[in-house]
């Protein structure tokens, strides 16, 4: 068992370490989502360059990266505590991708992927509350550090057992958002539902033209 859950932690890391949001932007020739917009290599930055097939797609990839190999685990009957470090694996391949040059995202859709084997009770919690923060407030990165908060709880009320996988899990993605949180409190931060509601606009303005 210690060797099969070694061999799962190492190809959750090195599934991690395929970024979605290069390679889709690279298909759809966009500009390298590493130094295009925040420099993030997510869905969410990918969606900045206003190509919104392309970041659903990297949405979807990314939230496989991390459903693949935890409920690949969950189906060899490995315990919740591992599980957790097949998941946080998934996260930091992502992260700190192996195949480019250790320049990752934030793993918020990869997390969410790794619960989604817990049901789609769990995560549609989660995607609820997303987006009710991401409304509200207008900041996707808040409306991440806002679910990663109660996701912990969340779990405690539907499947106990997992409270501290998915707190360990949360614990990772608050600290890969160190940036986020210090441009937050010095309002430094910009809303991503401003920009779009603005091109929206642009768009409506020029079709009337």
């Amino acid at each position: 068992m210690t060797a099969l859950i070694f061999f799962m932690i190492v190809l959750a890391y090195l599934g991690g370490s395929i970024s979605s949001a290069v390679l889709i932007s690279r298909l759809y020739r966009l500009p390298d989502p590493r130094s295009h917009g925040s420099g993030n290599p997510g869905a969410t930055n990918v969606l900045r360059t206003g190509n919104r097939s392309a970041a659903v797609w990297v949405l979807l990839l990314d939230i496989m990266k991390g459903t693949l190999p935890v409920y690949l685990g969950w189906f060899l009957e490995i315990g919740p505590l591992y599980l957790a470090f097949i998941g946080m694996a998934a996260c930091l391949g992502h992260m700190f991708p192996l195949f480019f040059h250790f320049r990752g995202g934030k793993a918020v859709a990869t997390a969410l992927g790794t619960l989604l084997p817990l049901g789609m009770d769990m995560a549609g919690l989660m995607m609820l509350t997303w987006l009710v923060c991401l409304g509200l407030f207008g900041y996707s990165s808040l409306a991440s550090l806002l679910t990663a908060l109660v996701a912990p709880l969340y779990v405690y009320f539907i499947k106990p057992e997992y409270t501290l996988s998915v707190s360990l899990l949360s614990c990772l993605i608050i600290l890969r958002h160190h940036g986020n949180i210090s441009r937050l409190y010095h309002r430094q931060e910009k809303p991503i539902i401003d920009r779009f509601k603005k091109e929206d606009k642009d768009e409506e303005n020029s079709a009337e033209r």
